[in-house]
C-alpha cells in the first residue's frame, strides 16, 4: 500500500516538488524559458478533475465541456484525474505539483472507471466514445487518457479514429500489468493512438510497463507524488504507473505545439519520435520503449528543426496494421513483422544520450528497474473492463 507523504496543500512547494525528479532530468526550467504549454488546451478523460486545488485553481476550463458529456467532470472521486490534470497543467501553487506545461489548459471529462461504484453515478456518466466525439468537435489540441480496458469496440475505434481525423493528438497509458496478463489494453492499442510506457530515472523502463507492439513513446512514471485520496488531503509518494507517464507526455506534447502552433498533430509527435532517446534502430521500435523516451527540450531548443509533412503520418506502419495483437513475452522472437522489435531484453535509452552529459535523462545500462513492483493506486483495477493506469 502506497504511504501518504504527509504534506497538506499549503506545504512548502520544495516538499511535493523536489520529488518529481523528472523535471530537473528533462531541463523543465530550461524548457519553460522557450515555452510553457501556453495556449495549448488538453482534455483530460479520467476519474474527473478537482479544479480547486492549488495548482489548479486557474487552470481547469469548466466551462469547456458540452453538457451532452459534463456530468461530473468537475468532481474527482479518487483523486487520480486530479493528479493526471496537475502533472500535466499544475502551477505549483500552495505546495502543489508543478506541471511539465504549466502554461497549458485542462478541459476535464468524466468517464465511468471502476472507481464509481456508484451505479446511479455509473449510468450518468458519459460513455468513452461520445467523450472522445466531444473533444474531437472542440478546440482541445491533446487527448490524454491514461486508463486502460482489455475489451475493444467498433464503436469506441471509430470515434478515436474521427478524431484524429480533426486532427487531435491522443495520449493512453500502456498498462501496468506486464508481470502478470502483459495484455494490449485499449484505448493504447487503437490505431492513431500514442501508447505510453513507464521510465525510472536512469531511462529503464519499469518492470510493471506493459510491453507491446502498440507502445510507441516512453515517459517518466516511477517515483511521481500523487494524490491520495478525493478528500485532497495529502499527496502520496513514491506512486508508479503508465497513467503518469501518459500525463508528462502529453505535457511535452503542449510544449511543443506551444512553440509551434502552426504544427499539426503530425508533425508535433513527428518531433516527439524523432528526439526520443534511444539505443536501437529507429525503424526497429522496442517492444518496451517504443521509439524511446520523450525528450521534447531537443525540439524546443533548436530553432531549425524540421517537423516534416504537415499531413504523414509518423506512425503509418502501426496505424495501418490495426490494432495490436497479442503482445510478445519478454524473449519473444523480433522476426515477426510488424510487431515491435524487443530491442533485446528491456531497453534502456542508454546510447542515444549516453554521448552528451547535456541530453534529457542520464541513461544508463538496462536493468536498473528489475526490483520495480507496482504498488497502492498504480496498481490496475478492473473497470468494467476499463481501468484506470
Amino acid at each position: 500500500m502506497a504511504l501518504p507523504v504527509g504534506l497538506a496543500p499549503g506545504a512548502a512547494a520544495d516538499d511535493v516538488q523536489s520529488q518529481q525528479w523528472y523535471l530537473s532530468a528533462m531541463k523543465a526550467d530550461q524548457m519553460w524559458k522557450v515555452s510553457t504549454g501556453k495556449g495549448v488546451k488538453v482534455a483530460v478523460i479520467d476519474s474527473g478533475v478537482n479544479p480547486a486545488t492549488p495548482s489548479l485553481k486557474g487552470q481547469v476550463l469548466v466551462g469547456g465541456v458540452p453538457k451532452s458529456v459534463a456530468y461530473g467532470a468537475t468532481k474527482d472521486y479518487g483523486g487520480h484525474g486530479t493528479t493526471m490534470a496537475e502533472l500535466i497543467a499544475g502551477t505549483g501553487a500552495g505546495g502543489g505539483l508543478k506541471g511539465l506545461a504549466p502554461g497549458a489548459k485542462i478541459v476535464p471529462y468524466r468517464i465511468a472507471l471502476k472507481q464509481l461504484d456508484d451505479k446511479a453515478e455509473a449510468k450518468k456518466a458519459p460513455n468513452f466514445s461520445r467523450v472522445i466525439r466531444a473533444v474531437a468537435d472542440s478546440d482541445a489540441k491533446i487527448i490524454s487518457m491514461s486508463f486502460g480496458g482489455d475489451i475493444s469496440s467498433d464503436e469506441e475505434q471509430a470515434a478515436v479514429k474521427y478524431a484524429a481525423s480533426k486532427g487531435k493528438l491522443m495520449f493512453a497509458a500502456s498498462g501496468n500489468e506486464a508481470e502478470t496478463t502483459n495484455a494490449n489494453l485499449y484505448p493504447a492499442s487503437y490505431p492513431y493512438v500514442v501508447g505510453v510506457s513507464a521510465a525510472d530515472n536512469t531511462g529503464t523502463v519499469a518492470k510493471f510497463s506493459v510491453r507491446g507492439r502498440y507502445v510507441d513513446l516512453a515517459a517518466p512514471g516511477v517515483d511521481v507524488p500523487m494524490w491520495c485520496d478525493a478528500t485532497f488531503r495529502s499527496y502520496c509518494g513514491h506512486e508508479n504507473g503508465t497513467s503518469a507517464a501518459t500525463a508528462v507526455a502529453s505535457a511535452s506534447a503542449a510544449l511543443i505545439w506551444s512553440a509551434h502552433p502552426n504544427w499539426t498533430a503530425d508533425q508535433v509527435l513527428r518531433a516527439l519520435i524523432d528526439t526520443a532517446g534511444r539505443d536501437w534502430p529507429k525503424d526497429t521500435p522496442s517492444n518496451y520503449l517504443g521509439y524511446g523516451l520523450i525528450r521534447p527540450r531537443k525540439v524546443l531548443e533548436n530553432a531549425d528543426y524540421n517537423p516534416g509533412p504537415a499531413h504523414a503520418d509518423p506512425l503509418a506502419k502501426e496505424n495501418s496494421a490495426g490494432s495490436a495483437g497479442a503482445a510478445p513475452s519478454a524473449s519473444a522472437s523480433t522476426s515477426a513483422p510488424p510487431a515491435k522489435s524487443t530491442s533485446g531484453g528491456r531497453s534502456s535509452a542508454a546510447g542515444a544520450t549516453s554521448k552528451s552529459s547535456d541530453d534529457t535523462l542520464p541513461w544508463v545500462a538496462v536493468g536498473a528497474a528489475a526490483a520495480l513492483v507496482v504498488i497502492g493506486g498504480a496498481a490496475f483495477a478492473v473497470i468494467r473492463s476499463r481501468r484506470r493506469a
